[in-house]
């Protein structure tokens, strides 16, 4: 008997990891081997928890939707996907390449689960693949779940005579088992367009919106939602290299591009759109002569919610602190929750099962996510529990229509809450998780730190007081020592306030008492420490987040003193 397929690779194998949402990794370690793997393993744990179909039937009459963003690994990685998908006794329903939420919903419709290789907006020597159960998003409590049946497979993969395998010593498939995809099902992308077609009737008659194509893999669907929705709209800027452009952090370079192509324009413009990588986050800025104003995801998804007529919604801490404020004067309740669509997910149940009605989340991207089913003045709109890029979209514009106004006449409503996020790439993740572990309490849900009336206060869920200590007692030091920290760091001769509280439920996020708001989070998905800052400028915010990311700036210092404490 010759040498297992382990025995002869020709590099190290790294098992995949979750992120914030989906799996992702660096493409060589993405090889076909481990995609495969993975792929077998999520549907054997489907199969086992009963949520690959979520009506029986026959294996062999059980089709699983496949598509993919438009980065240039993903073509690969959705073959071998195939193939894994394939060899588990499944029929492929190749979408092509479409947005994310276009094929979830195409999926959940037809109750069955579903893949996405897509590496949303991270750089394009990374890639990912998401898996959806039958019945919505892959949960965070699923993911140990899949994690075991994965390495249950790959034990067995790698443990197969080489000679029999279809995998080469370079994890690729041999040449003669190499796969082809199927032919494209148009279906997915018809019902993406069809769910806003008659919803969205005519209530964009008017504009004039430009739409930034990029590599966005939605430059062809987001444009004809639009047309259907009456909106004139001029395409610009398609290129055939994938571009990883972040909405939650647009650079200057883009956004100076994007105003070139403004100024090219020979009538006035209503609204700049367009979208992430695999087009589940929205960009919108609004437009005043040459002049445009960026709409921040998380107040963007305010105002959906409002548009929408929900009573209850959820967003991640990471979201601008005016959201209280504005949700409240519209009757909305508000849940805040840990960053990723798992979380946000999990808080719409929640409001579900207490008996809201009409409940929406958003993350602080824009990416919006729906719930349960409502009814619009132009139709129904049916519930769609994942990222989506195009409803939200809509919505602003078609709200911004309905009152007379603009979307720079949006923003004017909510209370003066500025933000701006950057990031460093390639920061050493054992440093972020040094800081995240520091900051960490050791009591169970512990959320938020206060400091006041001479005491520290530990609270929970809700702002649930569950500690309270005198500032002089020995409880009280340890976080007292973590403010002092803070305040280094963030210090006054940089302008900012004494510390009033920091939250610790999705990273660090420090609340002064000007009402300026520093929060440091690692990415779940790459070598990134983030920077989210709001303030009440445009001017302060950016101030905050250049000093953060700058040589040498806060986030470093943060990662030097919590090392060295």
């Amino acid at each position: 008997m010759g040498p297992s397929l382990q025995e002869v690779l020709t590099f190290t194998p790294k098992p995949l990891q979750f992120g914030t949402s989906g799996v992702r990794a660096r493409v060589e370690e993405l090889t076909d081997l481990e995609v495969y793997c993975l792929t077998r393993g999520t549907l054997a744990y489907f199969e086992r928890i009963g949520k690959l179909a979520c009506v029986a039937k026959p294996k062999e009459a059980i089709a699983i939707p496949l598509a993919g963003d438009l980065r240039p690994s993903t073509l690969r990685l959705l073959a071998a996907t195939a193939k894994a998908i394939a060899d588990a006794g499944y029929q492929v329903d190749y979408g092509g390449f479409l947005p994310t939420p276009a094929l979830t919903y195409y999926a959940l419709a037809q109750g069955v689960a579903s893949f996405v290789v897509t590496g949303s907006h991270i750089p394009a020597d990374r890639n990912g693949q998401k898996a959806n159960r039958c019945d919505g998003e892959v949960r965070k409590s699923d993911e140990a779940g899949i994690l075991e049946a994965v390495e249950a497979f790959r034990r067995q993969e790698y443990a197969r005579p080489a000679e029999a395998s279809p995998f080469a010593p370079d994890g690729q498939f041999k040449p003669q088992f190499r796969p082809a995809l199927p032919k494209i099902n148009p279906a997915p992308a018809a019902r993406y367009r069809d769910r806003y077609r008659e919803a969205f009737a005519g209530s964009l008659e008017g504009l004039r919106v430009l739409f930034f194509e990029y590599s966005a893999v939605g430059r062809e669907l987001l444009p004809e939602i639009l047309t259907a929705a009456g909106a004139e709209v001029i395409c610009v800027g398609r290129c055939e290299e994938f571009i990883p452009l972040d909405t939650e952090a647009i650079s200057e370079a883009h956004l100076a591009l994007l105003g070139d192509w403004v100024k090219r324009q020979g009538a006035p413009l209503d609204a700049v759109v367009s979208t992430d990588g695999d087009s589940d986050r929205p960009l919108l800025l609004g437009v005043s002569g040459e002049e445009l104003t960026l709409f921040p995801g998380d107040l963007l998804g305010a105002v959906t919610a409002e548009y929408l007529g929900a009573d209850a919604a959820a967003v991640p801490i990471s979201a601008n602190p005016a959201l209280e404020e504005f949700l409240a004067a519209r009757g909305i309740a508000l849940r805040r929750t840990r960053i990723g669509s798992p979380y946000v997910i999990e808080a719409m149940q929640d409001w579900i099962q207490s008996g809201k009605q009409k409940v929406v989340a958003w993350e602080a991207n824009g990416g919006f996510l729906v719930g349960s089913d409502l009814l619009l003045e132009g139709g129904p709109l049916q519930a769609l529990p994942t990222r989506d890029a195009a409803l939200p979209i809509l919505s602003a514009l078609a709200a911004a229509k309905r009152r007379g106004t603009d979307l720079i006449g949006l923003l004017r409503e909510f209370p003066q809450s500025f933000g701006c996020s950057d990031l460093i790439d390639g920061f050493p993740q054992s440093l972020s998780r040094k800081i995240v572990s520091y900051f960490a309490p050791p009591e169970a849900g512990v959320e938020e730190v206060r400091f006041g009336d001479g005491a520290v206060a530990l609270l929970g869920g809700g702002a649930f007081e569950l500690a309270r200590w005198p500032a002089t007692s020995p409880q009280a030091e340890r976080w007292l020592a973590r403010k002092r920290l803070l305040e280094e760091v963030f210090s006054s001769r940089l302008g900012f306030a004494p510390l009033l509280a920091f939250n610790v439920l999705d990273g660090v996020r420090g609340y002064f008492a000007n009402g300026e708001v520093a929060h440091v989070r690692p990415s779940g998905n790459a070598p990134q420490l983030r920077i989210y800052a709001y303030a009440a400028t445009p001017a302060r915010a950016k101030e905050i987040a250049r000093l953060a990311v700058a040589q040498g700036g806060l986030l470093e210092q943060l990662a030097r003193k919590v090392s060295a404490a």
